[in-house]
């Protein structure tokens, strides 16, 4: 879930309302009183503008402070208001969700990926409870969520939303007796079943004068035969956006057979078939052309997408792996699909290494999949193999320090998840080793100091050494006296630079390691009486001396990193 709600400038200063909720958000307990149930409440009657009220419950949830005491503070329906109630990856019980968020008129409920302990019968049977909210709801977005014994009478209470126009359940264990309860909502006009356990879609025949948008992508237990499959959605008079692709790919000649399927879906605006196999250029343009309201064609891993009339430039977008504006718009578009995501950046890598100019805009893009996916090693290894294309030498200059503070944090915190990879590792280090991050860019230098201590006590890499201690160098210089010693208190540390050092000494090599690391330990050991004694009790005393005697004809400098070594 998107955490920017009001400014995606990130070259501009945070809007003013999104640094207050922001610390509204963090200090919740400065401004509650807590209920003997344990829930948080104002303690004054704060009346909150009702787009406010929104956008503070989606920041609350977006930084993992929603839980059952702080979503207390949206029981008073009178003051905080919820129309689009957005609480995905949110810790809340049944029990609480029903309490605060239930009595309200909601117009939206986004709960994509929010806690297990919270399932869909559990919301369906909270929004129940409100009379209002089974004619108001228009959207309701369930994707990632879980589902209780599929025995229990809740589960079949779609049908109780009568005003729903919008439902998602992407990659949920919704099955064919789901589908039909679903189909009989009388205003649906758009259906997610994406990964999900349907095998038969003949009940959207009950939907076919008004669905407009059918996203079908990855049916993995689908049961229909091709002829079976067009046969249901051919006679879907109305659909406008109809999404086919699979990221899995699998063999279905389902996407070559509908576009050579004359006069069929004549409304259709937009199609998706990336991942298909046996799409051609030529079926396509046969098929946009009898369309000429088409404004998208989804062409990623398809090998399709090759001619100009494909290119994605003009009025019909198109994703695919032929361009950048093609790669460009898979990145943007398929943001939540692992599969394809992987397979934008592993094309998008390709381009990156020809790049002279600044390019935040498709940094975001890189940044946008790397937080989406940041447990699938394919995901991450090619984004910060993009990062690093895209922030070397002089582009990280014209890069904006809250885009670069971003996208830091998602290096370290892929360096965490993956400790023992050593290529993705090295990626992360590339990245790092620049002049504009570590010295004007925020983000948490004691905890990358750990991590790329980490790597060295495990690496004997030249090259990668040289890199890590300078790295270490410079981020040592920027801690507090509390961090410096906490970070030279680790006597693996201590061992491991000096060792670094005692190989140079003994080999009288003078190059950028050695004082890279000779300038780490300075750094370290300043009012640490803790490293200190480390470096004593590891004979660094007797090695500096040697040291001295190898430097005694030598000027050495630490200034800048040696972006041209790198």
């Amino acid at each position: 879930m998107a955490c920017s709600f009001l400014n995606t400038d990130d070259a501009s200063p945070s809007a003013l309302t999104d640094l207050c909720l922001t610390f509204v958000s963090q200090n919740l307990e400065s401004f509650c009183v807590k209920l003997p149930d344990g829930s948080w409440c104002f303690r004054e009657a704060v009346l909150f503008p009702q787009e406010l009220a929104d956008q503070l419950l989606a920041k609350m949830a977006c930084e993992g402070l929603l839980n059952d005491s702080t979503v207390g503070v949206f029981r008073n329906c009178e003051y905080l208001r919820l129309r689009r109630a957005r609480i995905g990856t949110a810790r809340i019980s049944a029990e609480a969700f029903q309490k605060a968020l239930c009595p309200h008129r909601l117009l939206e409920l986004d709960a994509a990926r929010v806690n297990a302990d919270l399932t869909i019968p559990d919301i369906l049977q909270g929004l129940a409870t409100n009379k209002y909210c089974q004619e108001s709801l228009q959207r309701l977005v369930l994707t990632g969520l879980t589902m209780s014994s599929l025995e229990e009478p809740i589960w079949y209470q779609f049908n109780t939303l009568r005003g729903l126009r919008s439902l998602s359940l992407a990659n949920v264990d919704f099955y064919d007796s789901g589908l039909v309860d679903v189909c009989s909502l009388p205003r649906l006009e758009s259906l997610d079943l994406s990964n999900t356990s349907v095998t038969n879609l003949t009940p959207l025949l009950g939907l076919k004068e008004r669905l407009r948008s059918l996203t079908l992508h990855q049916l993995k237990r689908l049961e229909m035969s091709t002829a079976q499959l067009l046969g249901v959605i051919g006679q879907l008079n109305v659909l406008q956006h109809l999404d086919i692709s699979d990221d899995k790919q699998f063999t279905s000649d389902v996407a070559r057979q509908l576009l050579g399927q004359p006069g069929i879906l004549p409304a259709l605006v937009s199609l998706d078939v990336s991942g298909r196999k046996q799409v051609t250029d030529a079926a396509v343009k046969t098929f946009v052309e009898e369309r000429p309201g088409m404004t998208f064609m989804g062409l990623l891993a398809t090998d399709a997408g090759f001619s100009d009339f494909l290119s994605g430039e003009g009025t019909l977008k198109v994703t695919g792996e032929a361009n950048e504006t093609q790669i460009c718009e898979a990145l943007r578009r398929y943001s939540e699909r692992e599969g394809f995501v992987r397979e934008a950046l592993f094309h998008l890598f390709s381009l990156t290494h020809v790049m002279e100019k600044p390019r935040p805009d498709i940094l975001k893009l890189v940044v946008l999949g790397m937080k989406n996916h940041p447990a699938t090693l394919n995901v991450q290894l090619a984004a910060s193999a993009c990062v690093f294309n895209l922030t070397k030498q002089d582009l990280a200059a014209g890069m904006p320090v809250r885009l670069l503070s971003t996208v830091t944090q998602l290096l370290l915190e892929a360096m965490r998840t993956f400790p023992n990879h050593q290529q993705l590792q090295k990626n992360c280090l590339l990245s790092l080793c620049s002049d504009r991050i570590l010295q004007e860019v925020p983000f948490n230098r004691f905890e990358a100091a750990k991590l790329v201590m980490q790597w060295l006590c495990n690496h004997e890499d030249q090259n990668m050494q040289r890199m890590a201690v300078a790295i270490i160098s410079i981020l040592a210089a920027k801690l507090s006296t509390e961090q410096t010693a906490q970070l030279g208190a680790e006597l693996f540390i201590v061992k491991q630079l000096l060792h670094i050092v005692r190989q140079k000494a003994s080999q009288s090599v003078v190059d950028a390691t050695l004082k890279f690391t000779l300038s780490a330990l300075w750094n370290l050991t300043d009012e640490s009486p803790t490293t200190c004694r480390h470096f004593i009790e590891n004979q660094g005393l007797d090695l500096f001396i040697k040291v001295l005697e190898v430097l005694r004809n030598t000027s050495t400098t630490v200034s800048r990193l040696p972006d041209s070594e790198v």
